[in-house]
């Protein structure tokens, strides 16, 4: 990406935060019928009960993609991922500004942030998909709740940074901006035995000082997205579909959140937009 367009980026992204708990003002209003149908994931049919002394037959499990709403498995994403050079930084020193990649493949990449809602079901989905996701975590937000991302973890999800506090960063000195990024990777290093390599700054707000604190601290791109997951669809800041290569921001929230709707229900619909514009899902790092 060209650091001219990584440093306006800014002019066409929804600069959302997820660590607010408050949904986007497009989804309050009421679901029409054709979204409220898609809203939950099937669920497979309860057989009744079989007449006293016999033995109910034996049904096939439902494949995974169906126990999660789906009508079509996901489709593998290359195995030899058409990885682009690297991206342009943004200036001398400084890390890239991406929110997409530009690949022939036909994917997308999903990513979650902050790690308010902890859903155990979100982790078997992750399992029972191979659904690559990178998480973008915030300690002030994850709390004492590690454990499950950890399991996460475990599962294929990657382990990102997204700041300690979710403090929205342009304009702060480079000593709190520093702060901000570097204690975070202290915190996953110490958590995860690892250094996170991306970035993601609080509601996608960022200035030259935050690159130049985010490249001190060890981070390699600096990652925003061309489009979000809202409640009922998607919000696009370019245009009106996915393409190869766009990110994709959404978050781990709950029912409190979402009035009523669950982080899987959620995934579900993002993953039915998906299918239905020809795509699947990469792993980010694969192809950064």
């Amino acid at each position: 990406m060209a650091a001219l367009s990584a440093l306006t980026a800014l002019a066409v992204l929804p600069l959302a935060g997820c660590a607010t708990g408050h949904p986007d003002p497009a989804d309050r209003a009421a679901p029409t019928p054709s979204s409220a149908s898609r809203s939950a994931p099937a669920s497979p049919p309860t057989s009744a009960a079989p007449h006293s002394g016999a033995r109910a037959p034996d049904r096939p499990a439902s494949p995974p993609y169906r126990r999660w709403g789906l009508a079509a498995p996901l489709a593998p994403a290359p195995g030899t991922p058409d990885r682009p050079p690297a991206p342009r930084a943004a200036g001398p020193g400084l890390p890239p500004v991406v929110d997409r990649v530009p690949t022939r493949d036909r994917v997308v990449f999903l990513t979650y942030d902050d790690g308010a809602e902890k859903d155990p079901r979100f982790v078997d989905m992750v399992r029972e998909l191979r659904l690559p996701v990178s998480m973008f975590l915030t300690d002030s937000v994850v709390g004492p709740g590690y454990g499950h991302f950890a399991r996460l973890r475990t599962v294929g999800a990657t382990v990102q940074n997204h700041t300690l506090d979710h403090t929205a960063l342009r304009g702060l000195p480079y000593a709190g901006q520093r702060a901000e990024i570097c204690g975070q990777q202290d915190k996953l290093k110490q958590r995860f035995g690892v250094r996170p390599t991306l970035f993601r700054p609080p509601y996608g707000v960022y200035d030259t000082t935050t690159l130049r604190a985010a490249a001190d601290c060890g981070i390699s791109a600096v990652v925003l997205w061309r489009a979000s997951m809202q409640i009922h669809d998607l919000r696009y800041a370019v245009g009106d579909r996915l393409r190869p290569g766009d990110i994709v921001l959404a978050c781990f929230r709950g029912p409190d959140q979402l009035k009523g709707t669950t982080l899987t229900q959620m995934t579900t619909r993002l993953l039915r937009r998906v299918q239905e514009q020809g795509l699947t899902v990469g792993r980010l790092e694969d192809y950064l």
